[in-house]
């Protein structure tokens, strides 16, 4: 609904408003939904601390309440899959597995906002807008240069290149 249909935002706190929504005027590629506005800082913001329904909308409350709600869920996958793969036997390296994206979204959702001081600069939740995000991280901080950001990387990339492999040898290999 957010993406649909939800008022502008103003992110910087300079009553500026940016629309995000598809009708406000953007299509698939560049609607977004707009993090919270300046204002609010890394503040917990439910509907009922804003004094209307629009000034949380013109806050950009959705955004939290996706974000947050967003991590709660993925956390609590990660969980039942644990729980799951402990009642059938199994060990339970899938959820750990499961736990670099999460760890990414987390730090790039909650960690990072927090460390600037506010929510605005969390990442929108859209094409453009992520794209967007990325460009100016790299420009005011050159994420693609550090050392522990490469090796992130390349553990992410070849753990699942050899979570892969390991399951097509297991799956091939078994006798019927």
């Amino acid at each position: 609904i957010a993406f649909v249909a939800a008022p502008p935002v103003d992110i910087d706190g300079i009553r500026e408003p940016v629309a995000g929504s598809l009708l406000y005027g953007n299509n698939i590629i560049s609607g977004a939904i707009i993090p919270s506005s300046a204002a609010i800082g890394i503040h917990f913001y439910p509907i009922w601390e804003a004094a209307s329904l629009d000034e949380w909308l013109y806050n950009g409350g959705p955004y939290e309440l996706i974000v947050l709600h967003f991590l709660l869920g993925v956390c609590c996958y990660i969980g039942r899959e644990w729980e799951l793969s402990y009642r059938l036997g199994m060990r339970p390296w899938i959820s750990v597995a499961f736990t670099a994206p999460v760890a990414a979204a987390a730090a790039v959702f909650l960690v990072y906002p927090i460390g600037q001081g506010s929510f605005s600069d969390g990442m929108p939740l859209g094409i453009s807008g992520t794209f967007n995000f990325m460009l100016v991280f790299q420009a005011e901080h050159n994420i693609l240069m550090h050392p522990f950001h490469q090796l992130g990387v390349a553990g992410v990339f070849g753990g699942s290149l050899f979570s892969a492999m390991h399951g097509s040898l297991v799956t091939s290999s078994l006798i019927r």
